[in-house]
């Protein structure tokens, strides 16, 4: 980097808009959609799709919901005109979706492209030619005349070429795009939108869509803003234009100069599904849509199955949505710190049904747009106490009593912190089954029995310790307050019961009760044993050796 002060770059400049109006909108509606996935994102693409790859997508894009598809370049190569062809041929096309094609300002190639759609019911031919003044000066060594004129013949060429198209019944819309639009002069970009739109003469009907590309992000996203408002307020036939947006994301910043823009009066956006697109990409409108839904305002797209549309999108494009992305990334819901699955756990806890979503962390509910809950959760030596009661609840039924959160936060911690890597719900099932379950040593349990007589209780009961075999007797309130009793009369340690809890685990005949026991030794150590069994007694009694072997293992 040229160390400062920085002179190799230039700040870009602002836009004289004193009276701006954008910053004090708000969004009500989504705007209208065109996906260019099929020709911007498809031309980015180190592999590009097949024709069979991209009749799936084409199909996919439909069951989103979207009524406008830029579908090729049908000048360009054979395959993008036969692509187009085989969607109208093989009527592929429901009626109400607009199939947008893309064209340079060339007669021949207008030409080859309204042949692409003979036989469509809505078609928009896309018009572009550059307009910045490098590109004027590089490219094309041509005056803003010069320019102006190219973009002038070629919509004529346009309605020219297209009457027979229009009068077998197709319904044609045209778009034309000043290609580069944010590093062109906004009066030049006035200029030569105005002087197209008085060539195809549009209504109040039929609307001229004038798409303003930030081909490359040069700006921050308020000026974008800005020279979309410019341009909104300048245009002398405002009411008979459809405005378009059509990002890059080469600041990273595509998204929030869409919403800006559409404050700013954008009544259209152009874009691609999980940003796909040249260099940093295009428009992600996944991201848009769903920003939208989770103010309360609907898309007008489904994104209700967001795991399918990812896995169509990986396997055709071989690109990975990568795992931190906005609503679709795997990891996009799920939190290893410790605070944050804490606020979770009892933020989702209180959730109501039928109340605004507020669960804290998450701004969209996961079902909404398919995803599981149950990595929402997922432990690292970072994680807490929360998280690791939550996953076990979640994945696998276990309703720890909240003092035992603690313990068994840390105990997970422990073997995160070995282990160097994030646990799997099945590897810190394993250690709570070892830790609580599964432990037959110094204290085996062999027998227990209760009679209850009046108000006592009375129990007999057989245990190995060490691997001798000895019968107790105890008398008690309860079955647990009598086997506390019988095993004073062995050489363990003496102890208190804290706290006692329990639940079923499963349902129906499979049921099981599972009981987690906290007791307290006669040398202050204080910790919980957990049991199960498909009797509630005998689980609190399985509980209570699984504590006392804890214990004694710490010893």
């Amino acid at each position: 980097m040229q160390p400062a002060p920085v002179t190799k770059y230039r700040p870009f400049p602002p836009v004289n808009l004193p009276n701006r109006q954008w910053p004090s909108r708000t969004l009500t509606q989504a705007p209208i959609w065109c996906s260019v996935d099929l020709r911007d994102g498809n031309q980015a693409l180190a592999q590009p799709m097949s024709v069979e790859e991209k009749l799936e997508y084409f199909a996919m894009l439909v069951r989103i919901g979207f009524k406008e598809i830029e579908v090729g370049f049908p000048s360009a190569s054979q395959i993008e005109f036969d692509f187009c062809r085989r969607l109208i041929e093989e009527n592929r096309i429901p009626d109400d979706v607009a199939i947008q094609i893309l064209c340079q300002c060339r007669e021949e190639l207008i030409i080859r492209s309204i042949e692409a759609l003979k036989g469509a019911k809505n078609a928009i031919f896309h018009l572009y030619n550059s307009t910045s003044p490098a590109q004027r000066k590089h490219v094309f060594n041509a005056s803003r005349a010069d320019i102006v004129k190219i973009a002038v013949q070629g919509t004529a060429w346009v309605k020219q070429h297209s009457q027979p198209l229009i009068a077998a019944g197709t319904r044609m819309r045209f778009e034309y795009s000043p290609e580069s639009f944010t590093s062109t002069e906004l009066e030049f970009a006035l200029e030569i939108c105005e002087a197209v739109t008085d060539v195809w003469q549009p209504t109040v009907a039929d609307k001229i869509i004038l798409n303003l590309p930030a081909t490359v992000e040069y700006a921050t996203p308020n000026v974008h803003a800005d020279q979309i408002e410019w341009m909104a307020t300048h245009l002398t036939r405002r009411d008979r234009t459809l405005i378009s947006l059509h990002t890059h994301n080469d600041r990273g910043t595509g998204v929030a100069a869409t919403e800006l823009a559409m404050l700013a009066g954008a009544d259209r956006v152009e874009g691609t599904l999980f940003g796909n697109g040249e260099r940093t990409g295009n428009l992600d409108i996944v991201t848009v849509a769903l920003n939208l839904y989770t103010h309360g305002i609907h898309p007008r797209l489904d994104f209700s199955n967001i795991n399918e549309i990812r896995e169509v999108y990986e396997r055709t494009t071989r690109l990975e949505v990568p795992a931190r992305q906005p609503y679709a990334g795997e990891l996009t819901f799920t939190a290893f710190s410790g605070s944050h699955q804490d606020a979770i756990k009892k933020s989702w806890a209180v959730q109501k049904p039928n109340e605004p979503w507020d669960v804290l962390y998450i701004p969209i509910d996961p079902a909404d747009i398919g995803r599981s809950y149950k990595a929402i959760i997922r432990i690292n030596a970072q994680s807490g106490k929360g998280g690791v009661a939550y996953v076990l609840e979640n994945e696998f039924g276990y309703s720890l009593p909240k003092l035992m959160h603690k313990e068994i936060g840390r105990l997970i911690n422990d073997v995160a912190d070995a282990r160097g890597t994030e646990l799997q719900p099945a590897d810190i099932h394993d250690v709570f089954r070892h830790e609580y379950l599964e432990r037959t040593s110094p204290i085996v349990l062999q027998h227990f029995k209760t009679t209850e007589r009046d108000s006592s209780v009375t129990c007999e009961a057989a245990v190995t310790l060490d691997g001798s075999l000895h019968h107790l007797l105890g008398h008690g309130n309860g079955p647990i307050d009598a086997f506390t009793r019988a095993l004073a009369a062995t050489a363990l340690p003496k102890f208190e019961v804290l706290s006692y809890a329990e639940h079923s685990l499963g349902k129906g005949s499979e049921a099981r009760a599972v009981s987690y026991i906290q007791i307290k030794t006669e040398r202050g150590l204080t910790l919980f044993g957990a049991g199960i069994d498909t009797n509630i007694e005998l689980a609190s009694i399985k509980a209570i050796v699984s504590a006392l072997n804890r214990a004694l293992a710490k010893k």
